[in-house]
C-alpha cells in the first residue's frame, strides 16, 4: 500500500510540560527526549464553547531534543509535529515535535527549532 507523501499530518498544540525524560541517545547518536503536555483550553464545537483538557506523550529528536533539556516541569511550550504509532507493537499515537516555542515566562525566553 503507497502512502501519499502530501497527506495531511501536522499538530500544533500548547501546553505544560508534565514529566520530561532524560535525553538518550539513539544507535546513530542522534538526541532523544520523551515527554508529556499537558492542555487546555476552549473550543468552539456545534455552536457552543466547551473546555478541552488533554495531555500528550511527545517525543523531540535531534535539535528539538536539546533545546528541550532546559525545560522544567510546569513550563509553557508551543510545539507543532507530526502524529505517528509509539512501535510496531504499539499503536498509541504520539506527537513527534519538530517546533518548540518556550512561551512566556520562561527564563529561556522563545527559541524555536526545527529539524529535517
Amino acid at each position: 500500500m503507497a502512502f501519499p507523501t502530501a497527506a495531511a499530518n501536522l499538530i500544533q498544540l500548547t501546553g505544560q510540560v508534565l514529566e520530561r525524560g532524560a535525553l538518550r541517545y539513539t544507535p546513530a547518536g542522534v538526541p532523544v527526549v520523551e515527554f508529556r503536555l499537558a492542555h487546555q483550553s476552549e473550543q468552539e464545537e456545534a455552536g457552543t464553547m466547551r473546555r478541552v483538557e488533554c495531555e500528550m506523550s511527545c517525543v523531540a529528536v535531534g535539535p528539538s531534543a536539546n533545546l528541550l533539556t532546559g525545560a522544567q516541569t510546569g513550563d509553557g511550550l508551543h510545539v507543532s509535529g507530526f502524529i505517528a504509532a509509539r512501535s510496531l507493537k504499539s499503536r498509541t499515537p504520539v506527537l513527534h515535535v519538530k517546533t518548540i516555542e518556550f512561551l512566556e515566562g520562561n527564563p529561556d525566553g522563545i527559541q524555536t527549532e526545527e529539524w529535517r
